[in-house]
This record gives C-alpha cells, sequence and structure tokens, in this order.
C-alpha cells in the first residue's frame, strides 16, 4: 500500500463507521489537527501512532509502511478551487504582506516555523454567525547572519 490507499482506506473506513477527525484523533490519543493531517498524507505517523491507528480503524497491516512514510509536500501552484481552501489562500494573499511586516517588527528578520509549529481550530458562537477561530503557533527562527 502507498500513501494514497491508506488515506482512500482512512476515509472508507470512516465514512463507514460514522467517525468524526475529533474521534479518530481521541482514539490514537493526538490533536485532532495533526491527526487529520496525518491521515491525509501531510505527516508521517510515528510507530507507535501507526501501530494505534492501525488497531483502532481496523486497516491493513501493510498499511504501517505507508502511514510512517515520510510525506512529500507538494501542491498544485494553481488557485484553490474548493471556497474554504480558496479563503485561506485569499487570507495570505491579502494579508501575508502585513503578517510579514507585522511578525517581523516583532521579531526581527526570520519566519514562523512550520516544523515546530501546531494549530488548533475552534469555534465561537455567534449570533450574528459563528466564528471560526484558527490559532497558528510557530517557533520563530531568525534568519543567520554570516
Amino acid at each position: 500500500m502507498n500513501k494514497l490507499d491508506v488515506t482512500e482506506a482512512i476515509f472508507i473506513i470512516k465514512n463507514e463507521k460514522s467517525l468524526k477527525w475529533q474521534e479518530i484523533a481521541d482514539g490514537i490519543g493526538k490533536s485532532v489537527v495533526w491527526t487529520t493531517s496525518a491521515c491525509l498524507g501531510m505527516n508521517s505517523f510515528p510507530e507507535a501512532e501507526a501501530d494505534k491507528i492501525i488497531s483502532y480503524l481496523g486497516l491493513p497491516l501493510e498499511s504501517k509502511q505507508a502511514l510512517m512514510e515520510f510525506p512529500i509536500k507538494e501542491w498544485d501552484k494553481a488557485i484553490p478551487q474548493d471556497p474554504l481552501v480558496y479563503r485561506l489562500y485569499e487570507v495570505v494573499g491579502v494579508y501575508g504582506d502585513t503578517l510579514k511586516e507585522v511578525i517581523q517588527e516583532k521579531f526581527g528578520d526570520g519566519i514562523m516555523s512550520a516544523i515546530d509549529f501546531s494549530m488548533e481550530v475552534d469555534k465561537e458562537e455567534n449570533p450574528k454567525g459563528d466564528r471560526v477561530i484558527l490559532t497558528l503557533n510557530g517557533k520563530f527562527l531568525p534568519y543567520a547572519t554570516w
């Protein structure tokens, strides 16, 4: 099995069992964001978590190697068509330079890590319409000077 095969198997099992990503995450003891990302093939499962997800979902044992494989993180350079993904793309397009300026003013010349990183997705109920709260928490990495 390869990563794509395993991802497809996870979706089939998830739908058959009417599972939510949060239930799967709780079942293996990891965050919902990390678990979902790993199930989509964008992170590799450490061996212990690979064993847990195989057991929890009833995946075939031959899926373990694919779950543990390092992902190739690449994506289409075209503008996303899915409305939700497009809006996130739009946020970065509109506010990316602003975020860069504010982050560098507060921290100096550098970047926010996407490796030493966590993310939370929360819901805020609001009478004008429920709100999505995204928290991106990445370590600041200053650029080296030579």
